[in-house]
């Protein structure tokens, strides 16, 4: 066959915590039954975050779509079967349970921009925002609740004012001294 198939993007919601499972099983499947000219990526969009932990910056992988999965396919009878067939895959996202709608490729290209962006600069694992309440965990003020005034996400520092003898006083902490209230 040299005629290219059209491939469009589809969401497929897998159980939650089983998304690399669900890809890992899905790529053997389609390579198990020769599909491979239907199927074109396979992905879990996860991004890469920081966090500071005992003073030390520690990188992790977070879905930002926890329980889906991307796959980039030619939907036919024969595909359509085989995601379904996979262990653990609970169906598709959008259209009707017998004909899945794609997502719009606006849509894709803005999940992998997210993707190819994450790579490049990691993003903080908890975002704190200016005026919120938080609580203090770690340090000479913990279990004390202060107000967000400044974060600083190049260093994984807050400055949060803090209520003491009836006086507000800023503190600067790192990201892991503090949570959201």
């Amino acid at each position: 066959m040299s005629e290219e198939i059209k491939k469009r993007w589809y969401v497929v919601q897998a159980y939650s915590q089983y998304e690399g499972r669900v890809q890992k099983t899905l790529l053997e499947y389609i390579k198990m039954h020769g599909m491979e000219e239907h199927f074109g990526q396979i992905l879990v969009p996860t991004e890469e975050v920081v966090e500071m932990r005992a003073g030390q910056k520690r990188k992790s992988e977070r879905k930002f779509y926890p329980g889906y999965v991307l796959v980039e396919m030619a939907m036919n009878e024969e595909s359509w079967h085989l995601v379904k067939s996979v262990p653990r895959v609970l169906g598709f996202i959008g259209g009707t349970s017998d004909r899945p709608m794609p997502i719009t490729q606006k849509e894709a290209d803005a999940i992998l921009n997210r993707l190819e962006e994450s790579v490049d600069k990691p993003k903080p694992k908890t975002l704190f925002e200016p005026g919120e309440v938080v609580r203090v965990t770690d340090g000479p003020f913990a279990d004390f609740n202060g107000v967000v005034e400044e974060v600083d996400y190049e260093k994984s520092r807050v400055k949060v004012s803090v209520l003491i003898f009836g006086r507000s006083t800023p503190v600067d902490l790192e990201f892991g001294q503090v949570e959201k209230g």
